[in-house]
């Protein structure tokens, strides 16, 4: 439809607003002559556009129908300004306009059947976090996004897979392909605020044209372009503060005194870890009858005796404080004029950490160019260039393995500082964060694109594409020596917390990935029937190299570099990696009247990472639909706008192996003069045999099955899918057949792992205005799991996979409860007459004990065999694969104020803890074990205990023993959870309001991330932290966020 008001546009400004019968109606695009590039109005339906010779303006929005108005029958106002005001009413046809970004192209998101999810610029806009990742968990369903690592560190990526688990090959991957502008990268090197859109290409038949790379899916990334017009400037900022989402809450030093007492008592111990003097003066100084400093006793060798110190330091929250400041600003332009446009964009994050002392900090800064535009009328031409700098600093005394020692070395009665005022380093990380020295890990991500389009006649449009992308690294740690103090105040010797020597280490890596991609797209279409086709070749060249040196006795800690080091042995090593693909794609797709939908896709693809004969395959993919709202028999039903099934077949190969080359033998251990022999007076150079490869090592080959069903009704506003799938990952790489140790060295790994992974996903939303007031519903729910169906396991062990079973399978003993009493140990271990529970450990059970039940009736508890068919007493007792994964995202808008909450969340998994973060006292003794406040609900049978009697208690006794810590049906976990994920309140002022500062467009807003989590889980995990992290969950904590921000529009 075609308006043509009394506005003629001659170098003026315009503004306007556009409504529904309902009321203003926010991210109408406005473009202007036709151009690809638009503006789109704000919370109130307003838009303006500067300095513009525009005699065209379309307006287009999803559910209404498009409008084009005509600029050329009005004069000039005396303000140099028009007003045009459009009312868009509701259209049935507009479902069929939504565009999605597919592989190579775009479709019509009615046409599509494949499975492809999208998700646009808003539903990530002014979300608190660090990266993409972490904005994508819960939004589209079959998109998992999970903590990884070591928690919430900043530095710390997320794992991301489409639709569960790929392969349980250790030698390959089963994440998904991530192309960032048609380009391989990474979501967590890429500037949030300049993405425009993600599609999320979840089965073969979407994922096919992008061959052996995307077997496991692809998220497409699509960033902003330039729209034509006056220059217009956007800066957005937020300013936040992070803290801790959880820190479990350690025991008081009396109370860790009298449990670690218990524990030693209960395993035949004296109980006098800490005698009554020691937990006296430990009472004394809680109590406050103590000096501040009155904490620690000399040993007879003059250092203080750190381990029976009598203070009361909560060591958790010593080490991470509350709260953390992070500032961000982003700015960018865009504009053009002639038929070329531009966009800049910058971006400048500044991350404190929660560290307290020797902060943790992380920086990132980026810059992003793209110009567009047509050279001649039928050439288009295209270059970006997006820069990409991360620096991530921290303690060097705080690596990984900090996770594994600082809740044992954490015990509360351990002191900050001695009595002379010295920190008592031999027991805290404090010195060492602060004086041990630094690891910086520097990364800059340089990515370089250019585009030609050329159109040599109509319907048929050729693109070429040369993608250049490098990576850099540059890490470098010092370690300097850090002291202790002897009791008399002046000497001093080397912390147990800090090196033995000085040292610096230096890393350095380069990548470089090239990527040309030539295409064809045509499309023609002829009394109803409509085809499009696609031919193209892409090409990947891949290669890394990287060094690394380290040196120990600095000359001097104020100059850390390798040069200023003296020692004679320095550890140097180096390598360099490369791989390659090369694939031949085409695509056709066929519809008849919207109605019959068909799509085949084909690509031959080869590899460098197998050996010639197999370096190439093929791998198709066919899918249909049949969109029977358009069928004439269902035209009466006016309430369905679309109702489209779908179904695809597609088969993919995965070269995306581990090791780069698999079937190569590789030589390991090279020593230099390690020799235990003299070879003319030299110890000389060593190195170990390779191991056995299996030359016949070939593709996993992925089968892909998927169902769907598409709808929009009423018009437009609910709107929602569901499917179905199966994927089969055939030819994994698996442990090989057992041979004779004659063999004399391990067996070869060949391709006999089979796996299937079922699931749904499914999504309904709902989107409405009325008058001033509009709001929104929108509800995704996914689940999938994973069976095996074949792994070479011939004993059926219980400690690997097998088949016929699914993954993630939790085996366990049945708990009968906790024995209040000895005399009720003793008459369940009667009925136990052929060995009791002494098989699980030995020694007395007694009351505070776990009875175990006797499943098998053998007369014992035992794991029997450890199989499958000899499981013992263990049964199947859950399962920790997360299931049913939800996402809930609710808004409405009235007039310019907006509010939106958003909820993540799983809603079923099971887990069985291990290690000292749920358990308290562990098997690996005193020293491998913690005291945290929910560990305090432990038996006590004495009624004049310190601590009170505790007959009810949820942990049994106390024990330097895992006896009472099997996998049981007692201690299964329940880890699900729902986490408001995001609360956001913001105001859009008025354009009438802003026209004095010429500023089109500005709205505050104040956010929350991570505000509150519903869970049944203890209280010394976080649902997100679930088997991840070192001795059953010590992680760096996760970040509830506050911010606020402004973005404005000029």
């Amino acid at each position: 439809m075609v308006i043509s008001p009394s506005v003629f546009a001659q170098s003026s400004s315009i503004r306007g607003k556009v409504t529904t019968s309902e009321g203003p109606l926010e991210r109408v695009s406005v473009t202007v002559d036709g151009q690809r590039e638009a503006v789109f109005t704000n919370a109130n339906g307003e838009f303006v556009l500067r300095n513009t010779n525009a005699k065209l303006l379309t307006f287009s929005h999803i559910g209404y129908k498009t409008v084009s108005v005509e600029l050329t029958s009005q004069m000039l106002g005396a303000d140099n300004t028009y007003v045009v005001n459009v009312t868009l009413e509701p259209s049935d046809e507009s479902v069929l306009d939504e565009v999605v970004v597919v592989g190579f192209g775009t479709q019509k998101k009615v046409n599509l059947t494949g499975a492809v999810g999208t998700i646009s610029a808003k539903e990530l806009e002014a979300r608190p976090v660090q990266n993409v990742s972490q904005m994508l968990q819960g939004v589209l369903p079959g998109l998992n996004v999970s903590t990884q690592g070591v928690g919430g560190s900043l530095n710390a990526g997320r794992s991301v897979n489409v639709r569960g688990t790929g392969t349980i090959s250790t030698s390959s991957s089963g994440s998904p392909l991530v192309l960032i502008d048609g380009t391989a990268g990474s979501l967590d090197a890429l500037n949030p605020q300049d993405i425009e859109s993600i599609s999320v290409l979840k089965d073969a038949a979407s994922a096919a044209v992008y061959g052996s790379r995307a077997p496991f899916g692809v998220i497409l990334v699509t960033t902003k372009k330039g729209t034509s017009g006056k220059t217009r400037i956007n800066y957005n900022n937020n300013f936040r503060w992070n803290s801790p989402v959880l820190l479990a809450d350690m025991m008081n030093s009396y109370e860790f005194a009298n449990y670690w007492n218990d524990a030693d008592y209960n395993g035949g111990g004296s109980g006098q870890k800490f005698n009554a003097s020691m937990l006296q003066k430990i009472k004394d100084y809680i109590d406050g009858k103590l000096e501040p400093n009155d904490v620690a006793a000399v040993r007879g060798d003059g250092k203080w005796d750190y381990d029976n110190t009598w203070a009361n330091v909560d060591w958790v929250r010593e080490y991470f404080r509350d709260s953390a400041p992070t500032n961000e600003h982003n700015l960018s332009l865009s504009g053009g004029a002639n038929q070329w446009t531009y966009y800049l964009s910058g971006n400048y994050m500044d991350q404190e950490g929660l560290l307290r002392y020797g902060t943790d900090t992380y920086k990132r800064y980026t810059a992003s160019g793209r110009i567009s535009g047509k050279v001649f009328d039928n050439l288009r031409i295209e270059y970006l260039n997006r820069f990409v700098r991360t620096n991530y600093g921290r303690p060097t005394s705080m690596p990984d393995d900090f996770y594994d020692n600082v809740l044992r070395r954490a015990r509360p009665n351990r002191a900050k500082y001695d009595p002379n005022g010295f920190l008592m380093a031999d027991i805290n990380y404090i010195n060492a964060f602060e004086n041990g020295g630094r690891r910086n890990d520097e990364q800059d991500f340089q990515t370089q694109q250019f585009q030609a389009i050329y159109n040599p006649i109509n319907d048929l449009e050729i693109t070429g594409e040369l993608n250049y992308r490098t990576e850099t690294q540059f890490i470098h740690e010092d370690a300097f020596k850090t002291y202790a103090y002897n009791g008399d105040g002046v000497q001093r010797y080397i912390s147990l917390l800090s090196p033995a020597n000085d040292y610096v280490y230096e890393y350095a890596k380069k990548m470089y990935f090239f990527n040309p991609n030539v295409y064809a797209n045509y499309k023609k279409s002829f009394n109803n029937h409509n085809i499009a086709a696609m031919v193209g070749f892409q090409s990947e060249w891949n290669k890394y190299r990287d060094l690394d040196a380290s040196r120990r006795n600095l000359i001097t800690t104020s100059l850390p570099v390798l040069n200023l080091t003296t020692d004679a042995t320095p550890t140097i090593s180096g390598q360099v990696q490369e791989w390659a693909t090369a694939g031949f794609f085409g695509r056709f797709n066929y519809d008849y009247k919207g109605k019959y939908l068909l799509e085949g896709n084909l690509r031959y693809d080869g590899t460098s990472r197998f050996r010639s004969d197999k370096q190439w395959n093929w791998f198709p993919s066919l899918s249909a639909g049949w969109n029977i709202a358009q069928e004439d028999f269902f035209q009466s039903i006016s309430a369905v706008n679309m109702l489209k099934l779908r179904a695809s077949y597609g088969i993919l190969g995965n070269q995306n192996t581990n090791d780069w080359y698999p079937t190569y033998q590789v030589m390991s251990s090279l020593g230099t003069s390690n020799g235990g022999w003299l070879v003319d007076g030299s110890r000389p150079n060593t190195v170990s045999a390779p191991g056995l490869i299996s030359t016949a090592l070939t593709w996993e080959q992925i089968r892909n099955w998927n169902y769907g069903l598409d709808w929009a009704l009423l018009g437009n506003r609910l709107t929602g899918s569901f499917d179905y799938y199966l994927r089969y990952t055939d030819n994994g790489v698996g442990p090989g057949l057992v041979l004779p140790a004659t063999l004399g060295t391990a067996v070869p790994r060949t391709n006999n792992i089979d796996i299937v992974t079922k699931g749904f996903e499914f999504s309904l939303g709902w989107n409405d205005q009325k008058g001033d007031f509009g709001y929104s519903a929108k509800v995704n729910l996914s689940d999938n799991r994973t069976k095996v169906l074949a792994y070479n396991n011939p004993t059926n062990s219980l400690d690997t996979y097998i088949a016929g079973q699914y993954t993630n399978q939790i085996w366990g003993y049945t708990t009968i409860g906790i024995a209040k009493t000895n005399e009720e140990m003793n008459e369940h271990l009667a009925k136990l007459g052929n060995g009791g529970q002494n098989p699980i450990s030995g020694g007395a059970w007694e009351a505070g004990d776990i009875m175990y039940a006797d499943l098998n009736g053998d007369g014992k508890i035992d794991g029997g065999a450890n199989t499958l068919d000899n499981p013992g007493d263990r049964t199947i007792i859950g399962n920790s694969t997360p299931r049913y994964a939800l996402g809930l995202d609710l808004s409405a808008n009235y007039k310019g104020f907006d509010v939106r909450a958003f909820f993540q969340g799983i809603l079923k998994r099971d887990w069985a803890p291990s290690g000292m973060v749920f358990w308290g006292t562990t098997s690996s003794g005193e020293w491998w074990s913690t005291a945290l406040k929910d560990h305090l609900d432990y038996f006590r049978a004495d009624e004049s205990h310190p601590l009170g009697q505790n007959l009810d208690a949820y942990y049994p006794r106390p024990l330097f023993s895992g006896k009472n810590q099997q996998a049981q049906t007692g201690y299964l976990l329940n880890a699900s959870y729902i986490r408001l994920k995001n609360v956001q309140v913001g105001y859009t002022f008025s354009s009438s309001m802003l026209q004095s500062i010429r500023m089109n467009n500005a709205r505050i807003f104040f956010s929350g991330e991570n505000l509150a989590t519903f869970t049944k889980l203890s209280k010394t995990l976080d649902p997100e932290s679930i088997g991840i992290g070192r001795q059953g969950g010590t992680v760096y904590p996760l970040s509830k966020i506050l911010s606020f921000g402004i973005s404005a529009n000029f």
